[in-house]
């Protein structure tokens, strides 16, 4: 009991420290409200679910055994942070001329990014982050029983991981939504989705550059 309450503990603060994901979660939500975001958070919240499988049979260690692989992942994760972090910086520099004479909330951004589109970006952006296979394979074994980390137990604490970030992504969209009427102002906006983006280019540059 007490070791699962320490995953708990070391969960939520890893959760709940901003990065990649938190960044693409605040992006698509001022892009297309509060389901945009909820469906970015249910995308990422499928790539972790992905990689504790992954982690649960072994082929994440196999993954970060393997060189090439790891770093093919490791840049295609960050271009496409640049990538992602590029269109908000543009949007912010150089916005679409109706939106931007206009303040009418329903006719503010709530319609320019699809539910599907939401939940592929979130699920690439985790999948892509190998941060995130050196994360499970290192921190969901130290929670296993000391007998040994069978599949069931190892998924079971991925899963609950995953719900967790679920939930706090799905809180922090639901809280960008309910500001909605001051974020769709223009120049709030255009500061957000500047600033947004500026994280999100900076993050896959680290990725691209850090070493394991």
């Amino acid at each position: 009991m007490e070791s699962f309450l320490a995953f708990l503990g070391v969960s939520l603060v890893v959760i709940m420290t901003p990065g990649p994901d938190t960044a693409v979660t605040i992006r698509n939500t001022l892009l297309g409200g509060r389901p945009a975001g909820i469906f970015t958070a249910l995308g990422i919240a499928c790539g972790q679910t992905v990689w504790a499988f992954a982690t649960s049979l072994g082929i994440v260690a196999l993954l970060i055994a393997s060189e090439p692989l790891f770093l093919t992942m490791k840049y295609v994760g960050a271009a496409y942070l640049v990538y992602l972090g590029i269109h908000a910086l543009r949007a912010a520099l150089w916005p679409d001329g109706a939106q931007a004479e206009t303040a009418v909330p329903s006719r503010g951004p709530g319609r320019r990014l699809s539910a599907t589109s939401a939940f592929r970006q979130g699920l690439v952006s985790d999948l892509g982050n190998p941060k995130m296979a050196v994360f499970f394979a290192s921190l969901l074994p130290q929670f296993a029983p000391s007998v040994g980390p069978s599949f069931a137990t190892l998924m079971a604490l991925g899963v609950i991981f995953a719900l967790m970030t679920f939930g706090w992504l799905a809180f922090y969209a639901a809280a960008i939504a309910r500001a909605g009427d001051f974020l769709r102002r223009p120049i709030v906006r255009r500061a957000v989705e500047g600033i947004t983006g500026t994280l999100l280019v900076g993050l896959g540059l680290r990725i691209a550059a850090e070493q394991r």
